[in-house]
């Protein structure tokens, strides 16, 4: 039995860039969350106006890799003490978020958040916001696998494929065979 957990790590070519190798997620959808406009386009969560967040949606086997070693990527994989940013990506649209589809992910989600923290393990506070899943729609076809469609892009190669390789480096044992 799979589970949904959906994360923001900032743009969701990136996020879906690393994603698609984990071992045991069985799907990944880039897509737009908890905001208030039904189903907005691009361009509207763009505006920033909507309120959603560019998330990815994973479909996950816990009996290949748990919640915990999903979120242990986010934060390897983003910097979550950056409020409404990363990088050159600035609006609420690319906000650290964990959003939980059962109360046993929010649990670990707290935990691990309170672990990092305790650790001084960013130097800075973490600003990941956790919160129930809400308002979930799919992005436009076109974003979907969009590193895998295209690695050459100047955005994939300075951004997306940098996550990649530290995902692959930090995280070996997860990596999709």
């Amino acid at each position: 039995m799979t589970e949904t957990l959906v994360l923001g790590g900032g743009c969701f070519w990136c996020t879906e860039a690393v994603y698609v190798k984990v071992r045991g997620v069985t799907d990944v959808e880039s897509g737009y969350c908890n905001g208030h406009a039904l189903n907005p386009s691009y361009e509207d969560v763009c505006t920033g106006t909507t309120g959603h967040n560019e998330v990815v949606k994973l479909q996950y086997d816990p009996a290949q890799v748990s919640t915990r070693e999903l979120l242990e990527i986010l934060f390897v994989i983003h910097d979550p003490t950056t409020l409404n940013r990363q990088g050159n990506d600035r609006g609420t649209q690319y906000r650290s978020g964990i959003y939980f589809t059962t109360p046993a992910q929010a649990e670990v989600a707290h935990a691990l958040i309170a672990e990092l923290t305790a650790a001084q393990a960013f130097g800075q506070p973490i600003v990941t916001e956790v919160l129930p899943l809400a308002n979930y729609s799919a992005a436009e076809d076109y974003h979907q696998d969009f590193f895998e469609r295209n690695p050459d892009q100047g955005y994939c190669l300075a951004v997306a494929a940098p996550k990649v390789a530290k995902f692959r480096q930090t995280f070996a044992r997860l990596v999709r065979a």
